[in-house]
């Protein structure tokens, strides 16, 4: 453990997958801050990501390769002697899922366990965090959902999640791998690139002038996670995991605990930002949970874990962010 006032991250040799993503990006952004010697796997080139546009990859090691490629990743862990493992690389859209589910299953299950294996194998590796999501629980008739509440997925997503969060969890009890597993609602946040989420679509079609789209009936119900709150937790369990190997094979929730609707979160976001527009709600989505609320009563009690922003917080500073990088 760190010393007395010196960050447990200090130069400590971190490896994060995706990188590029949405949260990846405020990760890395945060690690750097507390001064973590930081390696990422980059599959994709996206100049338009958040890690590219502030110049967050000139600052750390560079891994070019996939999350299915063995040898990569366990080249990366030895040669930069890693400590710390955050597995967030992963086909993360639900739709893209439904339409493509074979490269779904391949990066989320397959590099899951491609990931876990190199580390089981590196004997520097003394943390890892795998992100799974609340999509891996399924649908059930009883909310909130507690980390007891059974992974019965359906659809190509949720299952693929589930997949590699039971693998997690067959690693840490099979071979005594210390890694903990985060199940986080849906994050928005500034960089996210994915215009078809309610999130940056919403805002984007404000700025631009037209009426926002809602895919769904607009009565879908989540939770949303501000991505600074979940590159935070992250970061929280790793440090409580390097303390506590009791922690290792758990599953922690992390969540605002607040219930919002596809449409309500549609009209705060046009509230905030002052627009007469109203949303068109298209009634096209399918093959999707239809409510999903998560209890994070675990993290609270067993990590200490708070969320460090409101869901009205959060949602200003993702506005402001867009309206600076759209030009508004």
């Amino acid at each position: 453990m760190a010393g007395v006032g010196v960050s447990f991250w200090l130069d400590r040799p971190t490896f994060v997958t995706g990188a590029t993503g949405l949260v990846g990006g405020w990760l890395v952004e945060r690690l750097l801050r507390e001064r973590a010697n930081v390696t990422c796997l980059v599959r994709d080139w996206v100049p338009q990501s958040f890690v590219v546009g502030k110049g967050l990859l000139d600052r750390v090691n560079v891994v070019r390769g996939e999350l299915q490629d063995f040898e990569t990743i366990e080249r990366a862990l030895n040669e930069y002697e890693i400590a710390t493992v955050l597995h967030l690389g992963a086909q993360a859209l639900v739709p893209i899922a439904n339409r493509n589910p074979l490269s779904t299953f391949d990066s989320n299950i397959r590099g899951t366990w491609t990931v876990l294996e190199a580390c089981r194998r590196a004997p520097t590796v003394k943390q890892i965090v795998i992100a799974s999501s609340d999509k891996a629980y399924g649908a059930h008739e009883k909310l909130p959902y507690t980390e007891e509440t059974p992974l019965t997925p359906t659809f190509p997503y949720d299952v693929s999640k589930a997949c590699g969060d039971l693998i997690a969890t067959s690693y840490a009890t099979t071979f005594g791998l210390p890694v903990a597993i985060t199940r986080c609602g849906n994050f928005y946040g500034g960089g996210d690139l994915n215009w078809s989420r309610i999130v940056p679509g919403t805002i984007r079609s404000i700025v631009r002038g037209t009426s926002p789209v809602i895919r769904s009936d607009g009565q879908f119900v989540r939770d949303y996670f501000y991505v600074e709150d979940g590159a935070a937790a992250y970061m929280l369990l790793a440090e409580k995991l390097a303390g506590d190997n009791s922690l290792a094979g758990q599953a922690f929730n992390f969540s605002n605990e607040q219930r919002v609707t596809v449409l309500e979160l549609a009209q705060q976001i046009i509230e905030v930002m002052e627009s007469p527009l109203k949303p068109e709600v298209r009634n096209e989505a399918f093959s999707e949970i239809r409510e999903q609320t998560l209890d994070a009563s675990r993290a609270r009690e067993q990590l200490g874990w708070r969320p460090l922003f409101s869901l009205e917080d959060g949602l200003r500073a993702t506005i402001d962010w867009y309206r600076t990088h759209l030009g508004a």
